[in-house]
């Protein structure tokens, strides 16, 4: 094994972050799914696909460098714990001049005072009004397996609750894997509320949950790469299944309509495609077929067919209704 600089800290580089807020304007909104943003398009695409939404260019507030940003329609994304300790916790306060305070619940570490919040306002400073005390900033740094690059994702919240949490469990997985290894979670926004003062106030808190193993799987020390890639097993059966065909492909490769709604049926046989194609898939083998209907027709036009002397075509022209299997917006798009 080569040898390594021993005064620098070895860590994967930052891919993103993952957000439960986006701004609109210059007015942040709270979001009930997962925000993706990072400076790679290439990233911002693919989660797209994993989890919906539309990738657009942003610029985060007082910044002039453009980003990528989608705002997924997935309040939960799989995740991984990468060894060591993924967890950075501070008390911060903000303002558009940068870091105002950073501390630790006892200290102060910029200015090395005593807990500025806790002597102004007591136990309960958290309550005060956002922008008077410090907000709880908790740093949760994992790994995205099914999006591209080795690198880190960086899921970030202010919830006083969720710092707890987060802690919590972070510590009990530390205590069990010594930091080695990796741990499979879920990383869930889920809706709370709480009771002040006679008023509701509603807020989303990241839940950090084991995803696909026990508790004893967890605690038990460090886990196969394997395992934690998946916890299940799925993958490897799949893996031993035949591979998938390209139906987008063999759809091309068509001759007529009444092929691509052939590969279609094949599709739904194997359950790759909703029966009511409703699913992209569906769609996009539906828009195949519909164009060569165009094609066919614009070729009869172009040439038609003529009968011989006796009135005979060459061949039988034989003008069905769509088949019944296929699903109706088809029939509906063949009709054209």
């Amino acid at each position: 094994m080569g040898s390594r600089l021993l005064n620098i800290q070895r860590r994967a580089a930052e891919h993103g972050r993952l957000r439960t807020g986006y701004t609109q304007g210059n007015r942040p909104v709270k979001s009930a799914t997962w925000v993706v943003t990072s400076h790679s398009e290439e990233h911002v695409r693919k989660a797209a696909e994993l989890w919906g939404g539309t990738p657009e260019t942003w610029k985060p507030l007082n910044s002039t460098t453009a980003q990528w940003r989608v705002i997924t329609k997935a309040s939960s994304i799989e995740a991984l714990i990468t060894p060591g300790d993924p967890l950075n916790q501070y008390n911060e306060l903000w303002s558009a001049g940068g870091c105002q305070r950073r501390c630790d619940g006892q200290t102060e570490l910029l200015s090395r005072q005593r807990c500025i919040c806790l002597a102004q306002f007591g136990e309960g400073w958290h309550q005060q009004k956002k922008g008077t005390v410090c907000s709880a900033t908790s740093r949760f740094n994992v790994m995205l397996p099914d999006l591209s690059g080795m690198g880190m994702w960086r899921a970030e919240t202010h919830s006083f609750y969720a710092a707890s949490e987060w802690g919590g469990m972070v510590d009990m997985v530390l205590a069990g894997t010594d930091g080695k290894g990796f741990v499979p979670v879920t990383l869930r926004i889920e809706p709370r509320q709480v009771v002040r003062e006679g008023k509701t106030k509603k807020f989303p808190v990241v839940v950090v949950e084991l995803r696909g193993v026990t508790p004893r799987q967890a605690l038990a020390g460090p886990m196969s790469t394997a395992m934690a890639l998946d916890p299940s097993g799925t993958r490897a059966v799949a893996a031993l299944e035949a591979p998938r065909p390209d139906y987008l492909a063999l759809a091309e490769g068509a001759l007529t309509s009444d092929d691509v709604r052939d590969i279609w049926m094949q599709a739904q046989d194997a359950k790759h495609v909703h029966f009511k194609g409703e699913d992209e898939l569906s769609k996009q083998l539906m828009a195949i077929a519909a164009r060569k209907d165009e094609e066919a027709a614009s070729a009869r036009k172009a040439s038609p067919v003529e009968p011989d002397a006796d009135g005979v075509y060459p061949a039988e022209v034989v003008d069905e209704s769509s088949s019944s299997t296929w699903p109706a917006v088809a029939q509906a798009g063949s009709a054209s």
